[in-house]
């Protein structure tokens, strides 16, 4: 049987378009820091393969997990949410 991985989705914004067919997103989130239980912001940054050179900086899209396209690049923007 063929099944297909499960994809990883990730929001995030658009931090750079200055890259050809490449943009960067920044997703983030909060981690509890082990010992003293406090709530931390952690953002991290993916090279995202955008074909077109639709998206702009400032906008919040989907990306999704694929093959290495690159050095660098393992997803792709699938859709802008606004």
């Amino acid at each position: 049987m063929d099944k297909q991985p499960i994809k990883r989705r990730i929001q995030g914004i658009v931090v750079s378009d200055k890259m050809s067919k490449t943009r960067v997103v920044a997703v983030s989130g909060t981690r509890k820091h082990p010992k003293y239980q406090r709530l931390y912001k952690v953002t991290k940054r993916f090279k995202a393969h955008d074909e077109e050179n639709a998206y702009k900086v400032g906008d919040v899209v989907i990306i999704e997990e694929t093959r290495p396209l690159s050095k660098e690049k393992r997803f792709k923007i699938v859709e802008k949410i606004k």
